[in-house]
């Protein structure tokens, strides 16, 4: 604004050398040279606002940074501040030791690039500390920290057992193990055309493992497994084996329930369509995370179990369908227990599951 005030005085000057009416052009002359006095006089009162009396703290951004994460390498950062009167200088601290001490800048905002060169130190926990400084009388400090993970070790993965040893029945379930030689951020197995994610066996343990279902009607043969393990800085690692599918020989079972004890059954519960839709958003929401350990146990004494898992079961309702559970017998109203340490998700009753109890 002051420049172009300027040359409106500086084309007002040559306008009076070859102008007649240079009592009109002093009156513009003159306000102009007001006009510029007061912008003048505003803009160093601003500044002494600024530098004595104003408290805002000076703006800080660091790009390239992030708390908590992992990184390896060179890493390339960027440091942007901004005050309105005018930013002092940066300090970058690693580990308490500088990579840059008080840097002058002078200016109201600014860029300032640095590279932190990871290789240079030992992997773990780091802390990265930036600052900066204003430059006014009563001198504000912006100040952040970063808790960082350095991770140069390769990623290594290899099966627990042998390819060979990947041999499962129809309608059982495959498990899968194999050993990183340090955490992963993320691991999927894929085998059947679909994603499973994959856990560390225990808290801390460098053996992951997938749970697998194979379906009662998956055909015998043998399929590719292939399992992606990616580390917190996102190196990439395959892993690829064989699973062979080894057919299973399923019982028959013919089931006579009479058409007024389903309608009734039906008329109690929930529809099985809703228990379904149920099991899908149950899936979605739960914890990426194994919530028990060791071996599963019958919730109940059994005395006999009446229908096995996959049993080829035909009803006067439901046509010919595989049974997806074990129906067991114990005496009425005995007691059931959880199979495993989880999470109630469901409690209700459906048509053709009866009670139910879901646990997580």
């Amino acid at each position: 604004m002051i420049f172009f005030c300027m040359l409106h005085l500086l084309r007002l000057f040559k306008i009076i050398k070859t102008s007649k009416r240079k009592d009109a052009v002093m009156k513009q002359l003159k306000m102009a040279g007001w006009l510029v006095a007061a912008l003048i006089t505003g803009w160093i009162g601003m500044k002494g606002y600024y530098y004595f009396f104003d408290a805002t703290h000076p703006t800080l951004l660091v790009s390239g940074l992030q708390d908590g994460g992992y990184y390896a390498g060179d890493v390339s950062c960027v440091v942007n501040g901004e005050h309105p009167y005018k930013v002092k200088n940066v300090t970058v601290l690693l580990d308490g030791q500088p990579l840059t001490y008080n840097f002058a800048i002078g200016k109201a905002s600014f860029e300032y690039p640095f590279t932190l060169a990871t290789r240079a130190l030992p992997n773990g926990k780091h802390k990265v500390e930036v600052k900066i400084v204003d430059g006014t009388f009563k001198v504000h400090a912006t100040e952040k920290q970063y808790d960082i993970m350095v991770d140069n070790t390769p990623l290594q993965a290899a099966f627990a057992k042998q390819s060979a040893d990947l041999r499962v029945f129809q309608g059982k379930t495959l498990h899968v193990q194999f050993q990183t030689s340090k955490p992963l951020k993320k691991a999927t197995a894929k085998l059947f055309s679909q994603e499973f994610d994959c856990f560390p066996e225990s808290k801390g343990s460098s053996v992951y493992e997938a749970f697998i279902p194979v379906e009662c009607e998956e055909k015998p043969n043998e399929y590719l497994l292939s399992i992606d393990c990616y580390d917190h800085v996102d190196n990439f690692v395959p892993l690829e084996g064989k699973v062979q599918v080894v057919p299973f020989p399923f019982k028959k079972h013919t089931l006579h329930v009479s058409a007024k004890k389903i309608e009734e059954e039906k008329a109690l519960g929930e529809s099985h369509e809703k228990l379904n839709q149920e099991l899908k958003r149950l899936a979605l929401a739960s914890p990426k995370e194994k919530l028990w350990n060791g071996n599963f146990y019958v919730p109940t004494e059994v005395i006999r179990i009446s229908t096995e898992f996959g049993t080829v079961r035909t009803t006067q309702e439901r046509g010919r369908y595989a049974h997806k559970g074990i129906d067991i017998v114990n005496h009425p109203r005995s007691v059931v227990w959880a199979p495993q340490d989880g999470q109630v998700v469901i409690k209700e009753r459906y048509a053709y599951s009866g009670n139910t109890v879901m646990i997580d």
